[in-house]
């Protein structure tokens, strides 16, 4: 098991201190979206070993089988299968949905083949992987996340006086099935019948009127007047009256799945996810922009928002079990003097989130971690157990 030092991102939609303070660093005023804790090539983590730092993506190559252990090696390959997060937004994120396996991979190999560079601003696919997700909420977290029910998205379109509100609600109520979601979202978004500016912002202003007049729908309206303070003008605003609304509490989980449409809004938390950095941005974002790329990735699907609830191990561990082979998420929390057995026997990354803990492998040293400090623990070490007094977050392979 080796200590690890770790990459921010400096998205302009990110929290200045929050990232900051958990890990330890000074705030500077710049915001820091994001802590990338894994191998991805774009902010790869760096173990420390003996010899010196050598970055995670290299460390895996050198002994495969070693770190990620044969089960992880046969799934998928030489290669750390997921990618830790913390996040942290003080504004909106992008409107975007992430591919399937199989679109990444032949979307990656166009990108390739039409020399896009790889940290191109028009790149799609940085890679050839899908990108399900879970979110487990550090702070109260604010977000959209797939399609309402047809019938649901009509009634808060309705009343607003706005034309294209009127649009929308009538296209929604003469088929209020996924085909007029879908109708109505490409509307939206599709550069033949994208909204103007103007037309945008009538129906920003229906919604402010409708919730100064005492709004049957506040959540709704107030997210669509969130969203116009920050992209005045962009369709994505409207777009949100199509999404469900998701409030996560401190310790509450949310899945993510390909193809699920979905904007963060508002909070700090930790992401797992499958090892990939493709996002398929609709608006709501000065970034890259491919309608016609994730349209055709989208699940038009209406379907409630996928939170997970955690099932506990040996009393002190709540794992949150993804339905995908790619990740699982484990958060322990100790207060004695107790030793506690922990889940998972393959590449396991450890973050420190609170308190001071000592994690014992079954072969090797033992490591002892205090509040943003982070570490990698090959399969070849077998079992680790934790004490001390704090909460612990894992990242592991099912």
């Amino acid at each position: 098991m080796l200590p690890t030092r770790n990459r921010t991102q400096p998205y302009a939609w990110g929290s200045p201190s929050a990232i900051p303070e958990l890990i330890g660093v000074e705030p500077d005023g710049e915001p820091v979206a994001e802590w990338w804790l894994g191998a991805h090539p774009s902010a790869p983590s760096v173990v420390l070993t003996a010899e010196g730092p050598v970055r995670l993506d290299e460390y895996v190559r050198r002994d495969p089988r070693g770190t990620l252990g044969q089960g992880a090696m046969a799934r998928f390959g030489p290669a750390l299968p997921y990618l830790l997060k913390l996040i942290a937004a003080e504004a909106p994120l992008s409107l975007q949905v992430h591919p399937t396996l199989e679109r990444a991979r032949a979307g990656y190999a166009e990108e390739e083949a039409a020399g896009i560079p790889l940290d191109g601003p028009r790149r799609n696919y940085r890679d050839r992987n899908h990108k399900p997700e879970l979110v487990y909420a550090l702070t109260r977290f604010e977000a959209l996340c797939g399609f309402r029910a047809p019938r649901r998205a009509a009634e808060l379109l309705a009343g607003l006086e706005a034309p294209l509100a009127r649009q929308l609600h009538d296209a929604l109520a003469a088929d209020p099935s996924p085909a007029g979601i879908r109708s109505v979202f490409q509307c939206l978004l599709e550069p033949a019948t994208r909204p103007s500016t103007e037309a945008v912002g009538e129906v920003v202003d229906a919604c402010r009127a409708r919730l100064e007049g005492g709004s049957t729908s506040p959540r709704a309206d107030r997210t669509v007047a969130l969203l116009a303070r920050h992209h005045p003008g962009d369709p994505g605003i409207v777009t949100s009256l199509l999404l469900n609304p998701v409030t996560l509490h401190p310790g509450e989980a949310m899945f993510v799945p390909v193809g699920g449409v979905h904007a963060y809004l508002h909070g700090m938390a930790v992401e797992v996810m499958a090892n990939s950095d493709n996002v398929l941005r609709a608006g709501l974002t000065p970034k890259h922009i491919d309608i016609p790329e994730l349209l055709d990735n989208v699940d038009y699907v209406a379907a409630p928002p996928i939170r997970i609830a955690p099932e506990t191990f040996y009393g002190a561990t709540k794992v949150f079990y993804a339905p995908v082979d790619d990740f699982e998420l484990s958060v322990t929390t100790v207060d004695d003097d107790a030793v506690h057995r922990l889940p998972g026997r393959g590449p396991r990354i450890l973050l420190c989130l609170e308190g001071e803990l000592t994690v014992e492998p079954a072969r090797g040293p033992g490591l002892t971690l205090a509040r943003g400090e982070t570490a990698f623990a090959p399969a070849e070490d077998g079992e680790l157990t934790v004490r001390g007094r704090g909460r612990l977050i894992q990242a592991d392979v099912p």
